[in-house]
């Protein structure tokens, strides 16, 4: 038996993908599309380009910690609200937020197919990083 639709994303949001580029097709749909909103704009991506984005990333981080705080399912759409920390080669001593992010994904074929994703740099406010510890779903 295969993932359920919320341990899918939650498996490919936790995993070392950025370490590992086959996440992705363990994860995504052959046909799945990305559109992403960052604070460098909009970017659509296929598998292709995910595969690359991921490859890039393990160049610059020796590890993301995520910390999710909402993960919620309705039919075959799932919802994850999700930071990341890291510790940076400058700074090796602390870790830091990274990110912030927000995704909507529509699973099919019991793979993520289609999604809707929102990101910005991460800051350290004590309220902001609050709002993700002791959250259950």
């Amino acid at each position: 038996m295969g993932l359920s639709e919320k341990q899918l994303v939650e498996s490919f949001y936790t995993s070392e993908f950025y370490k590992d580029p086959s996440q992705v097709s363990k994860h995504f749909h052959t046909d799945a599309e990305l559109y992403w909103n960052s604070s460098a704009g909009f970017n659509k991506m296929n598998v292709k380009k995910l595969e690359g984005i991921c490859a890039e990333m393990a160049k610059s981080f020796e590890y993301l910690r995520p910390v999710i705080s909402h993960l919620l399912q309705d039919d075959k759409t799932v919802t994850i609200r999700i930071t990341y920390f890291t510790q940076t080669i400058e700074n090796p001593d602390e870790e830091i937020p990274l990110a912030h992010m927000v995704a909507i994904w529509e699973i099919k074929d019991g793979k993520m197919f289609k999604g809707y994703q929102m990101s910005q740099p991460a800051d350290d406010s004590s309220e902001n990083l609050s709002s993700f510890m002791g959250t259950n779903f």
